[in-house]
This record gives C-alpha cells, sequence and structure tokens, in this order.
C-alpha cells in the first residue's frame, strides 16, 4: 500500500483517522522522520486557510520542496499526496493543487472528493449537499473570504479558477459508475493529463468502491491527485478499527499529584453553529466565561492590558477554583470584505491566545479547541512541539491530539480539536462533560 501524505489546509482535517502522525514543522528532517513513521498516513498541517493567497502560496511551495527532497532521501516512491481541503468547499482550490502539480507532479488526473459522511456533507449526481440541502444555501458560501454560488461541482471549479477550468472539461463520477467497475476504468484512462474528476459520495461502500478504482490505477502506474475533505483519506486508506474510544477520556487527563486538572475550552469560530454551541456550553454551572473584547483587537496597537487582566482571570479560575475556563471571542464577524483587516484581527486573537495559555500549560488537564486558527495556535504556538500523534475521535468528525509521550516525562497535553463547522448545538456541553465526568448531572451519570 502506499504511503498516504495528506497536506491539510486546517488543523481539523485529520477528524476521521487515528494513531497516525500530524507534523506541524516542514524542515526536511521533520519530514524523513515521519514519513518513516509505521502508520499509512502522514498529515502535515500547512494552515494555508488561514493565509492570504501569496502566504498560502509560497507555504505550499516550501512544503512540496522539502517534502521531494525526503522522499529522494529516502529512496521513497510508491507514495500518493493529497490536499485535505474543506466540506463546505471554502479554502483556496484550485491554488492548492495547482501547486502540488506544479512541485510534484506531473499527475494522470485531479480527484475532487468533498464528501465529509459523519458531518452530513455528501455529493449525489455531481451536486454537493450539507445534510441534504445544496451548500451553496447554506452560510458557508456566503463565506467573505472564500464564497461561492453554486452547488455543482463542475460549475465550482470553473468559479474558483476563474474559468481557467471549463465545468465542461470536468468529469464525474456518479454513484451508478460503481456498478461496472471495468467501464469506469476504461473512461477514465481515456481522459487527457490533468483532468478533473468529481466524486459522488453519499454511503461508506462509495469510498470503498473509490478506493478500488484509485488502487487498480496505482496497481498500473498511474499516479493521480487527490483534493478533498476527510472522508477522502477514508477512501484512499484502510485505517482498520480504531482501539481508543471516548470512555478513555477521563483518563487521558492530566493530573497533579493528587486529581485530574481542570481544563480551558478557546472557541474562536464565528460560524452560527459555533455561537450556538457556545450559548448551551455557558449553561453548564462547572464553567467560568472569559471574553476577548475584539474592538480593542481592531486598534492598531496591541492592548496590552488585556493581557494580565485575562491572565489573573484565568489562573484564578484554573488554580484556586479549579473550575474549566471557557476562553471565547466576542461574538459576531468583524470586518466582513476586508480580508486584510480580518487576516490581521486573527493574528492579534492568536497573539493573545499564546500569551495568555502558554505560561498556564502545564496547569492543564486538558483543551477543547474549537476553529481552525483556534487549533494551529494551541499546536504549533502554546505547545511548541513540531508534531502530534492524532489518537483518534472522541465523537464522529472531533479528534484528539497528544504530544508524543517521552518515557520518564509526564504525558503530553490532550488537545480535542473541534471544527467550526461541525457538531449540533450540544457539542462543547458534552465534551466538557466527557472530560469531567464528576460535573455530569445525575440524570446523564
Amino acid at each position: 500500500m502506499p504511503k498516504l501524505i495528506v497536506i491539510d489546509d486546517d488543523p481539523t482535517g485529520s477528524q476521521t483517522v487515528h494513531n497516525c502522525p500530524l507534523l506541524l514543522s516542514w524542515h526536511v528532517e521533520a519530514l524523513v522522520k515521519g514519513l518513516q513513521h509505521p502508520a499509512n498516513v502522514l498529515f502535515i498541517l500547512a494552515n494555508t486557510r488561514a493565509l492570504p493567497r501569496r502566504e498560502a502560496e509560497a507555504r505550499l511551495r516550501t512544503i512540496c520542496r522539502h517534502l521531494k527532497q525526503a522522499l529522494d532521501h529516502l529512496g521513497l516512491e510508491n507514495w500518493q499526496v493529497a490536499s485535505r481541503g474543506d466540506s463546505t468547499l471554502r479554502g483556496h482550490f484550485p491554488l492548492d493543487v495547482q501547486v502540488l502539480s506544479q512541485e510534484l507532479g506531473p499527475f494522470a488526473l485531479w480527484f475532487l472528493l468533498p464528501a465529509f459522511l459523519p458531518g452530513g456533507r455528501t455529493t449525489v449526481a455531481g451536486q454537493h449537499l450539507l445534510q441534504g440541502q445544496p451548500v451553496h444555501l447554506s452560510s458557508y458560501a456566503k463565506d467573505s473570504r472564500f464564497g461561492y454560488s453554486t452547488s455543482s461541482l463542475a460549475a465550482w471549479v470553473e468559479e474558483k479558477s476563474a474559468g481557467e477550468i471549463q465545468q465542461e472539461t470536468v468529469t464525474a463520477i456518479y454513484q451508478e459508475d460503481y456498478t461496472n467497475s471495468s467501464h469506469l476504468q476504461n473512461r477514465l484512462a481515456s481522459l487527457p493529463m490533468g483532468s478533473v474528476v468529481t466524486v459522488d459520495a453519499s454511503q461508506p461502500e462509495h469510498l470503498v468502491s473509490f478506493g478500488r478504482v484509485v488502487q487498480q490505477r496505482h496497481r498500473q502506474g498511474c499516479r493521480d491527485l487527490f483534493w478533498g475533505a476527510a472522508s477522502l483519506i477514508n477512501a484512499l486508506v484502510a485505517m482498520g478499527p480504531q482501539t481508543w474510544t471516548g470512555k478513555d477520556l477521563a483518563m487521558v487527563r492530566r493530573r497533579d499529584s493528587w486529581s485530574p486538572q481542570p481544563g480551558v475550552i478557546v472557541v474562536g469560530s464565528h460560524q452560527v453553529g459555533s455561537d450556538r454551541q457556545l450559548a448551551q456550553l455557558l449553561t453548564a454551572p462547572s464553567i467560568r466565561a472569559l471574553e476577548i473584547p475584539l474592538e480593542p483587537l481592531l486598534q492598531p496597537q496591541f492592548p496590552a492590558h488585556l493581557v494580565p487582566h485575562l491572565g489573573l482571570a484565568l489562573e484564578r479560575t484554573l488554580k484556586q477554583e479549579r473550575r474549566t475556563a471557557v476562553l471565547y471571542t466576542s461574538r459576531g464577524e468583524r470586518l466582513r470584505g476586508n480580508e486584510p483587516g480580518q487576516l490581521a484581527l486573527a493574528r492579534a486573537i492568536a497573539q493573545l491566545q499564546e500569551a495568555l495559555l502558554r505560561p498556564l500549560q502545564s496547569s492543564l488537564g486538558y483543551v477543547i479547541s474549537k476553529g481552525g486558527s483556534t487549533s494551529d495556535t494551541l499546536l504549533r504556538h502554546v505547545l511548541s512541539v513540531d508534531h502530534v500523534m492524532l489518537r483518534g475521535q472522541v465523537m464522529p468528525g472531533i479528534s484528539l491530539v497528544q504530544p508524543a509521550t517521552v518515557p520518564g516525562q509526564p504525558p503530553g497535553l490532550p488537545v480535542i480539536c473541534v471544527p467550526g463547522n461541525v457538531g449540533p448545538d450540544e457539542t462543547l456541553l458534552h465534551l466538557h462533560l466527557l472530560m469531567e465526568p464528576e460535573h455530569r448531572p445525575e440524570s446523564l451519570q
């Protein structure tokens, strides 16, 4: 089986895999070590969705060039590469696949599979759906940076490529095509080099069927390129059963010498669903809400007074009250349509979160992180590690990651990464009660 290398545009894309490494660094040495791991999948966290286009392109090119050196160093030829994107079609497509093709190609075909089945994102007859409804009718399609106007994947490719890839040139694999594998293989083999192919998927068996198609092409010497959401990984790699389950959460939580340590829940995502999850969470008597006001962060000079003010409140909550702190940004999107302003605000929020949490990480039993950029800040800057292990899913689409354990050292801080666009209204509250069962109401125990 080829080693699958996944370049992830967001920290939450590993939401369907387990027991494999997630690299936060793309130095050649780190990539060599990651490629040598026995897991069939290697994730590289590029986090390009949080960057402007030019910076995203530069980062992708650097990753690809270093990856090529690492592959050459190991003499590894049996590999596949995928660009993990968003199941609600946000991100820098087609830039992602164009850069990968230029740096690591050529590739025979570009396959697009944006389905994420645990989250209700499916593709049927070439139309991408969210809970059965066309995704372009959702709030995600109105994203101020990555919005779009169609749920037809072929038309979406044309729209996002500014007409460079015409929808008439896009081929679709429909669900009924899997019933005649040889005909499908012949049709794919007849396509011009570098053609774009969209993939229907609404059931796990569709992923299995697509995986067989890809495996046969790989055995025939075809090297294809893949772009898609988390279910794409399940189509390309058989992960096997997950031995770690949510029942182990209370044991994963770090302890001091006498009791489990309290946790922090950080909510940065401003999706509508995230607002509802936060509102439910704040009803729990076992937490203390600490709001990060965004208006001061919009000022040219960083408001230094926020760090000691919120830092003292955090320390008191964790060390004296031993309660769970919920650190969240003021609700409501700011600077809509102003991409430079939005990115500058995101950097200011990340700087503040790092300043608040890094000194306290030894006092934490766990962290729950809501939103991609929030998770990236925690993993890359608060923990200051170059890789973590993807332990598995605690709920559908929600992963727990943890720095690799060093013999003789305390276990690393467990971080639960919750995508901004995943989960019902009770998600954060349920995660909190799973991590701290002592606070569960008697009716739930």
